[in-house]
């Protein structure tokens, strides 16, 4: 290079057509409508390139018919193919010729192209589910659509009205949105991405000057996404990161939660849905560590917090006042028509004394219509919440609410059922979910820094008496008083929780309650939290219950005990552990860790609250959401599943609301359904059942995992044969990729980095390692093949492996692995990689990877070409980048320019493989 559906779940799967050159098989069965939209995208981005530069989109085209050649090839499994015909070898020596910016652009191209066809696919995806929604007759028993519906109906068939009504009202899902840096796509990216998405929609419903229009605007957006770099010009602030929840609040979550809820009434309460109170309780509980988890991140400080939190409250609240202005201003029911209830006069009377200037406006109409005078000073007031006006606010979200409700009984005593039911609920649901606070904003530490800032106080004195205490020190307990006056503020509800990575014992969550007495003068000052032990490597989810154990014993946690109704919160760590341990043995070492935490909270009559901290790559606990709380062991979930979202994660399930329901709903039914008989059943006689074929896959696979970490120099082999070092410079997320706890090795590497790493290189090496080995130890095919049809554990388990297997490519990864200069390493990696395809094959039935997950494994194998040709641009950016270093040379802005290559290629494959982090 020169120097000048079945299903389809969203973070797994895009379609797009292989455009010119050779077409596989697979192409012909595109849906038509998908076809369409992307023969359209493909044909305006290579207009665009044609306008921009015309030998760009010829460099583009060539590439691409080579790679499509190479990857028909590829999935042929041709055994002897002509070296002449090589599309592979083709396309390497057209991209090893380019100069640096003609690549750079090149890579630019296929990110532009890979973008387009997300949103294609994502578009499809919601016109199916439109169109299986028009095919729903409104007198079937459920809607089967509607996965929530199904899943309480056969709750009633199971367990009988009664049981499931109350199992519907522990219905929780919080899903907690976490600012790890797994998204590899800019905002501003995004933004014209969702632009694109509506315009494309509009195109195929509009005719005449409306649809040349709307063709041009799709031409300016198309051409300004391709211009756009894919890379941020900085990393975001914290405070920015929080932007992330905002843009998903305004564009889905506001809106589309209350959707959820009442799709879930029409169905269950028929005609008298908007009639009686909802059955629906509002079970979205939304969380938030962006701006509040400072592990191994120096950028979250107290101060930030504070911001954030501000920032979260002022959003919803002025959310909540349009809402209310709104539903308020439709209430135009007269008072003989509609007449106000006694309640509802008092409450108007208490607005009149609370302020003159609140009622005035609202004055002319209280006597004629009284709901809407009350319902708009409401309105006022949440003004002067965000104002804190102290004499005119609401100081808590739980005062609103009542107010709502005395609105709402006001309504349904006059007989006003429609209106008292409808927008008016809506919108009590909205605050129920969100409240002042938006999100629960949960505050994250490691507990080595706990214990260092108690010892530095132990030696100085709180105030520094004997000597000067650390910065960290002074941190840590300015966090505490964040936390307290974000509570103080916002309610209990904004922040009460404070997760202790690495926990390890019982004297990790003493440390907090410690420092959060120390961080205030007077006792009435201190807030109330909940500490939350995080179990992450092999050893802490082994050793979790004698923790456990110890910590119920600790008084404040006693007396958090008591005032919850023996409520308790536990995280367990997917990352690290995987990190850790191997993702096989990680994942056994989970599900029992589940399995005997749940049975000790039983036993103390304990009501346990499973925290899963999970990623979207398959290495941190990804996959499709639903499939893993069904496979959850008996009593770790009881109608409440709670779980990280970050990243890409968050954009694919949350950006499109049609989709956002659907992954609202189908998560939901899964929590619900996990305490149905049959569930449990299940799943407790196939976890006894194959538990002896678990021990020895676990212990297999455990030790091939650990042989390869153990290998001398794996740690800097790893930094070469990946693009860890460059992944590191992308501005994606405020964190750095180490935790700075002075660690050098791949002990401190945080887990993203080293599962993105093994993405980007093609190998995936985080998701399966080790898995065909113990296979091959076990040897037993036809009780692994029964487990697989048996067991939910296994099979999620399995088909997770032969999604993250079908992203492979043996051809891609051999060209990253010839980076370093480890034959040994290079064979463990290859041979492991062919065993575990073998193995995952045979389990499943496959002849190739995905072959009975039709969908899936079509979108896969026909994108394939295209992630091929931005991943060999990547790989020879790094192998002239580090050749050119070593000899000394580039010059500074030459070395940039490389950079920038790789990050444009980094950017362009996580948009192409997904599920990346």
């Amino acid at each position: 290079m020169a120097t000048p559906e079945e299903q389809i779940t969203p973070a797994d799967a895009a379609i797009v057509t292989t455009g010119t050159g050779r077409k596989g098989p697979e192409e012909h069965d595109l849906p038509e409508s998908l076809k369409y939209d992307m023969d359209l995208c493909l044909e305006i981005l290579r207009n665009v390139l044609g306008e921009y530069n015309p030998e760009l989109l010829s460099t583009f085209d060539t590439v691409r018919h080579y790679a499509v050649e190479a990857s028909a090839e590829h999935f042929a499994e041709l055994k002897d193919p002509n070296p002449d015909q090589d599309g592979l070898k083709e396309a390497v020596n057209v991209i090893d010729n380019m100069t640096l910016n003609d690549a750079q652009l090149l890579a630019r191209a296929f990110a532009t192209y890979f973008h387009l066809a997300n949103l294609s696919e994502e578009n499809y995806r919601v016109s199916v589910l439109h169109e299986r929604e028009n095919n729903v007759s409104v007198d079937q028993a459920v809607d089967p659509i509607n996965e929530l519906t199904v899943a309480y109906h056969q709750l009633i068939n199971e367990t009988g009205p009664a049981k499931a009504k109350e199992l519907l009202n522990q219905l929780e899902f919080h899903p907690v949105f976490t600012a790890h840096p797994t998204e590899a796509r800019r905002k501003a990216v995004e933004g014209k991405i969702r632009r694109v998405s509506e315009l494309l929609e509009e195109y195929k419903r509009l005719g005449g000057s409306d649809k040349k229009e709307c063709l041009r605007r799709l031409y300016n957006e198309i051409d300004a996404l391709f211009r756009t770099s894919p890379i941020a010009l900085k990393k975001p602030t914290p405070v920015e990161e929080a932007d992330t929840i905002l843009d998903i609040f305004d564009n889905t979550l506001f809106n589309t939660i209350p959707k959820v809820y009442r799709r879930f009434d029409d169905w269950v309460l028929g005609d008298k849905a908007g009639l009686v109170e909802p059955a629906c309780p509002a079970f979205f509980h939304p969380g938030s560590w962006i701006g509040s988890d400072r592990d191994g991140n120096p950028n979250v400080t107290a101060k930030v917090s504070r911001a954030v939190a501000r920032k979260f409250s002022d959003h919803v609240i002025a959310a909540l006042e349009e809402a209310t202005r709104t539903v308020g201003r439709n209430l135009t029911m007269e008072a003989e028509t509609t007449p106000p209830s006694a309640e509802l006069k008092n409450l108007w009377s208490h607005q009149k004394e609370m302020s003159e200037r609140l009622t005035d406006k609202a004055a002319l109409i209280s006597t004629k219509e009284m709901h809407r005078a009350v319902m708009l000073v409401m309105a006022d007031r949440l003004h002067y919440t965000i104002e804190r006006d102290a004499d005119l606010m609401y100081h808590s979200c739980d005062d609103f609410l009542n107010d709502l409700k005395v609105v709402q009984r006001s309504l349904a005593e006059a007989g006003a059922k429609r209106s008292a039911y409808g927008p008016l609920q809506d919108l009590i649901w909205q605050t129920e979910t969100f409240g002042f606070h938006m999100v629960e904003m949960e505050f994250r530490q490691h507990s080595v820094v706990h214990a260092r800032a108690l010892a530095d106080i132990r030696e100085h004195g709180l105030h520094g008496e004997r000597g000067e205490l650390q910065p960290m020190t002074h941190e840590v307990l300015d966090t505490f008083r964040a936390l307290g006056a974000i509570q103080k503020r916002n309610g209990l509800k904004a922040a009460r929780r404070y997760i202790i990575s690495f926990t390890k014992s019982a004297q990790n969550i003493k440390d907090v309650y410690e420092l959060n007495r120390l961080a205030f003068s007077h006792p009435e000052d201190v807030p109330t939290i909940d500490v939350i032990p995080l179990f992450e490597q092999l050893e802490d989810l082994q050793n979790s219950v004698d923790v456990l154990e110890e910590m119920i014993k600790i008084p404040e946690v006693q007396a958090r005990l008591k005032a919850t109704g023996n409520k308790l919160e536990v995280m367990l760590g997917y990352s690290d552990s995987s990190k850790d341990a191997g993702p096989t043995s990680a994942t056994l070492a989970l599900h029992s860790a589940q399995e005997r935490i749940a049975k000790w909270a039983e036993s103390h009559d304990i009501d346990l609250t499973l925290f899963h901290g999970r990623g979207g790559a398959v290495g941190r606990g990804g996959g499709p959401a639903n499939r893993a709380v069904l496979a959850q062991p008996v009593g770790s979930v009881k109608c409440r599943f709670k779980l990280t979202e970050q990243g890409e994660v968050i954009f694919a399930r949350y950006g499109n609301p049609v989709l956002a329901i659907r992954h609202v709903e189908s998560v939901a039914a899964a929590t619900l359904l996990q305490s149905a008989p049959s569930v449990e059943k299940r799943n407790t006689e196939m976890t006894e059942k194959y538990a002896d074929m678990a021990a020895q896959l676990d212990e297999a696979a455990h030790n091939r995992f650990l042989d390869l970490l153990n290998t001398d120099g794996f740690a800097p082999w790893f930094s070469i044969v990946t693009p860890l070092t460059e992944i590191g410079l992308l501005p994606i997320g405020s964190r750095p990729a180490k935790r700075g706890l002075g660690a050098k090795s791949l002990d401190d590497l945080r887990t993203i980095p080293w599962i993105f790493s093994w993405a980007q290189a093609r190998i995936n090496l985080a998701a399966w390692y080790g898995l065909g080995t113990a296979c091959e130890k076990f040897g037993d095919l036809e009780t692994m093949r029964q487990a697989y049809e048996e067991w939910p554990l296994f099979s999620t388990f399995i088909d997770n492996i032969e999604m993250s297997i079908a992203k492979t490519d043996e051809r891609i990864a051999r060209m990253y692995l010839a980076l370093g200069d480890r034959e040994d390493l290079n064979e463990k990696v290859l041979n492991e990689m062919e065993l575990t395809r073998k193995w995952v094959l045979a389990i499943v039935g496959d002849k190739w990877p995905l072959q009975h997950r039709h969908v899936l494994g079509q979108a896969i194998r026909i994108r394939s070409p295209y992630v091929d040709a931005l991943s060999v641009t990547q790989v020879l950016a790094l192998r002239s980048l580090r050749k050119k270093v070593d000899k000394e040379e580039l010059s500074q802005s030459q070395q940039a320019g490389f950079i920038y290559l790789i990050l444009c290629t980094v950017s362009g494959v996580a948009a192409g493989l997904q599920n990346t982090g």
